[in-house]
């Protein structure tokens, strides 16, 4: 299994609203990448769910990719 680890800095925060973050953390098809390979602590992955769910009810991504393989 290859692992991915987007460096998250302390200045950072998990927001709904920053889409450039979260993005590093779903695949192409949008699923959010599992905690096993983002290496994120249990509170952290938590509170990514949580903001992958409110962006993508107001809008600000997408629920999934349109584009066919």
């Amino acid at each position: 299994m290859l692992r991915f680890s987007p460096n998250l800095k302390y200045t950072e925060f998990i927001d709904y609203k920053n889409i450039y973050l979260l993005r590093k953390f779903i695949t192409i098809q949008g699923k959010i990448l599992p905690k096993q390979m983002t290496k994120l602590k249990s509170k952290q992955q938590r509170l990514l769910t949580k903001s992958f769910k409110q962006s993508r009810i107001i809008g600000l991504l997408p629920f999934t990719n349109k584009e066919k393989f």
